[in-house]
């Protein structure tokens, strides 16, 4: 899940970019946080594509675990671990009296899910107020 810092200033940035050195443990759990509230948008999303209700699709979403891959991000996942969830999300094939009859083609849940959470200002809204309250507590 990759989240664009669009409404941040280049202040925030420079500050997020300190907190990240400085409290690495508070920003691991401010993004486990807005990873929370991503899955609540994906989650969202899910129950207008996917409207039949069969399995448990809509009940594995979840928030991965937060971490810092090797360009030195900290990064948060967004999943599902249902065992047909890649199904849903990337299409298959429709198979009938063993010969393919068609494709169902994927919904892509997951892209429009996190696109909705980036175009709501979800993210830097939680950003913008965890840097304030660091600054007010002088943790920075």
């Amino acid at each position: 899940m990759d989240f664009n810092l669009d409404g941040l200033t280049s202040l925030q940035e420079d500050l997020l970019e300190v907190a990240q050195k400085k409290l690495p443990r508070e920003t691991f759990r401010i993004m486990g946080k807005i990873g929370g509230k991503a899955t609540t948008y994906v989650r969202k999303e899910a129950r207008s594509k996917v409207k039949k209700k069969t399995g448990n699709y809509h009940k594995k979403f979840k928030r991965g675990k937060v971490f810092k891959d090797k360009n030195g991000q900290i990064i948060v996942r967004v999943i599902n671990s249902s065992n047909h969830a890649h199904l849903i999300e990337d299409g298959h094939r429709l198979v009938k009296d063993d010969r393919e009859i068609g494709f169902v083609p994927g919904k892509k849940v997951l892209d429009s899910g996190i696109k909705n959470f980036d175009d709501s200002g979800q993210y830097e809204n939680m950003l913008s107020e965890w840097l304030d309250e660091m600054l007010d507590s002088e943790k920075l």
